[in-house]
């Protein structure tokens, strides 16, 4: 009894010991890595900046089943026309299921692997185009992973691969058609306006009320003031303001008025000269031409507009004229002219200024106005169609916005993931 038990125990333990033994193995085949992806492509980006790599894979025959997901390694494999050892690095990952993936190639990750690399080959022969553009080739790896972390072999290209700039950005193609649609429309009112037909222009009151603003102050015998702004001649509102300055002169020239033009700048001093010249030559007076009218002051904000504010309490201009890029300066000259009972017309484009002006003045060109004045007061083919094409820009500018606010509404209301993408479309490529 005692011996049948024994065997018994022996029989007992070397089946305890067969199981233990066979249990590895069995958890090894339950924990068995995902088989690989295969045919791992790179190519670069057809029509783009040069700067992205899409990388094609086939899927690994576990997908579906145990991968839940595709790391992306990444090695330099040439620097210009020296070969390097390779040293991959994960540089993303992707779902299961994907078999494609869009790598960004930026100059300046260009130039940091130069820079890593440094050690590892000779660089001094490379050229540096000045924006870090350095002639990279790239190797690429794929390996899929299970809910577990175990990993497939690597799926290497069998190429090396990189980006290369295109002649043209294929995602700015909207951007293109866009602008080829506002010259269109520039030079088509341009050519209308040339073949003589009329173009509508909206009557600016500002402008308008020059005749009678020019015509108080030969009544009244006393001087019209035009303050040009305070910034040089290379501002472009500057530049707008010498093209009032020349229909003012030149109505003030037919009622032999007196146009006093201060400035604060020497070069808008000269121009200015040169614009009253010319005006008084077209109105037929080039005698009553008097460059003395037309003065440099100083430099110094404050200072000008101290002797402005001191010239307009003295002489009590009838008429002031502030056109131009204006800043603190603004109030104290409105009111100053308001306080003497002058008639004044302003006219800036800077939005900060404006509400001074509009409370102060008689009259305020607002913005597109101001730089509108010169097709209006021209009345030039060229100016005219060039104004009209600008206002076909704007409404299809306008347009655009609208149907963006509604369609950002309605995705978010919806979901619905095709608007959703034209929303993104909007604000990522048309937008930017």
């Amino acid at each position: 009894m005692r011996e049948y038990c024994l065997t018994g125990s022996w029989t007992a333990l070397a089946a305890g010991l067969l199981m233990s033994a066979s249990s590895p193995v069995q958890a090894q085949e339950n924990h068995q890595a995902p088989a690989p992806p295969s045919n791992v492509v790179g190519e670069d980006r057809p029509w783009d900046d040069g700067e992205e790599i899409i990388l094609r894979w086939t899927l690994s025959p576990d997908d579906g089943d145990s991968v839940s997901e595709y790391l992306i390694l990444q090695t330099v494999a040439e620097v210009g026309d020296f070969e390097v050892t390779p040293d991959f690095k994960i540089i993303d990952s992707t779902q299961a299921g994907t078999d494609h993936l869009v790598i960004e190639i930026k100059p300046q990750s260009r130039l940091s692997e130069v820079r890593r690399l440094g050690d590892r080959v000779d660089i001094r022969g490379l050229v540096d185009t000045g924006n870090h553009e350095f002639e990279l080739s790239y190797h690429y790896q794929v390996i899929a992973v299970d809910s577990d972390g175990n990993r497939s072999a690597p799926a290497t290209t069998s190429a090396a691969v990189k980006a290369v700039m295109q002649p043209y950005d294929l995602s700015r193609l909207s951007l293109m058609i866009i602008t080829f649609v506002f010259c269109g429309a520039v030079v088509f009112w341009i050519n209308r306006a040339r073949k003589g037909k009329p173009i509508k222009v909206r009557k600016i009151a500002g402008l308008e009320a020059v005749d009678e603003a020019v015509g108080r102050a030969t009544e009244m015998g006393r001087p019209i003031l035009y303050i040009p702004g305070i910034q040089d001649i290379n501002e472009i509102q500057t530049i707008a303001s010498m093209t009032i300055l020349s229909r003012v002169v030149k109505t003030a020239a037919q009622y032999d008025a007196k146009v006093e033009v201060p400035t604060s700048k020497s070069l808008v001093m000269t121009t200015a000269r040169e614009t009253v010249q010319a005006a008084f030559m077209e109105a037929g007076r080039p005698d009553a031409y008097n460059e003395d009218l037309i003065y440099y002051v100083t430099d110094e904000q404050f200072g000008y507009v101290a002797y402005l504010q001191g010239m307009m309490v003295r002489e009590k201009p009838a008429t002031c004229f502030y056109m131009g890029a204006f800043f603190a300066e603004s109030l104290i000259l409105a009111e100053t002219g308001n306080s003497i009972g002058a008639i004044q017309i302003a006219g800036t484009a800077m939005p900060a200024q404006l509400p001074f002006f509009v409370a102060a003045c008689d009259y305020t060109l607002i913005g597109e106005e101001f730089f509108a004045a010169s097709a209006y007061l021209s009345g030039e083919p060229e100016q005219l169609g060039s104004l009209k094409g600008q206002d076909v820009g704007k409404v299809m500018v306008a347009a655009l916005l609208i149907v963006g606010v509604a369609m950002a509404t309605v995705a978010a209301m919806t979901g619905w993931a095709p608007l959703t993408n034209a929303v993104t479309f909007l604000k990522s490529v048309i937008l930017t």
